[in-house]
């Protein structure tokens, strides 16, 4: 009967020691899991905002991409193409737009125009050169608008909506994509957004206060290709979720520690 006794008062202090680890254990990983992902809290200085800025605004084509060329020009404006060509203005470039890949060569394969280099030209190079191009040999004025539609950043964690978003215009903010996202959930830390961008070996992390209303239109929120904005959970969450994670593991612990006590209170009787 006593060892019974020393038995079970063993399970119920095994069973303490067990919740204490499971609860220390749960808080620390939880929080490191939720909290310190992309982890940089120190402010990037002036001269990486300036490098970031001409990033955003002056990318450079480059093999792979994806070109929507579109013709914007009136059709009063065109002429004929020159004879022995039977390919119509309009067959040029619809107005719709349509989409070219560039090749591993840097080229697009243009109506009337055969392969034109465009890897290492900004978008608006890349429409001008366009435009000149046709200029010189079919239209009159030409006009054309080129976009680079391959371009996306990727959202994690408190948004509504998490995923890859394109870039569809020049100069996208940070709170554009949020709000593409569906905006930020009740969960977010809105004081710490991150935005990473780079290379592994030369990631940059920028720290983002959604709270404060001029950010909005600062331009260190400029997006570029491939940045990864990542939303943490804020301190009242990641509480909630350690003790709703901790409640899981306690449950069938719970429920040992009880068959331990009736074990107990049998032995004694």
């Amino acid at each position: 009967m006593l060892n019974i006794k020393q038995n079970v008062l063993s399970l119920i202090r095994l069973f303490f020691c067990v919740c204490m680890l499971t609860g220390l254990l749960f808080s620390s990983c939880s929080y490191k899991q939720n909290q310190l992902l992309f982890e940089q809290s120190n402010a990037l200085p002036d001269t990486v905002y300036q490098k970031i800025r001409a990033n955003v605004s002056n990318y450079r084509i480059k093999p792979q991409d994806v070109l929507q060329i579109r013709n914007i020009q009136d059709s009063k404006n065109l002429i004929d193409l020159t004879a022995g060509n039977a390919t119509s203005p309009q067959q040029v470039a619809t107005q719709q737009g349509e989409t070219y890949d560039v090749d591993d060569d840097g080229t697009v394969a243009l109506t009337g125009l055969g392969r034109v280099p465009v890897a290492g030209l900004t978008r608006v190079e890349a429409r001008k050169k366009i435009e000149d191009l046709y200029n010189s040999k079919y239209l009159k004025d030409a006009l054309f608008d080129v976009k680079i539609i391959n371009l996306q950043v990727t959202v994690l964690g408190e948004v509504k909506l998490p995923g890859n978003y394109s870039l569809k215009k020049d100069n996208t903010k940070l709170v554009d994509i949020l709000g593409e996202a569906g905006g930020l959930t009740d969960k977010a830390n809105e004081k710490t957004i991150k935005i990473i961008r780079g290379t592994q070996e030369d990631a940059e992390t920028i720290v983002v206060d959604m709270s404060q209303t001029k950010t909005i239109y600062d331009s260190k929120t400029l997006l570029t290709n491939n940045d990864i904005i990542y939303v943490a959970q804020n301190k009242a969450a990641a509480r909630t979720q350690n003790v709703q994670n901790f409640s899981v593991v306690a449950q069938p612990l719970l429920l040992l520690v009880n068959t331990a006590l009736i074990i107990f209170t049998l032995a004694r009787r």
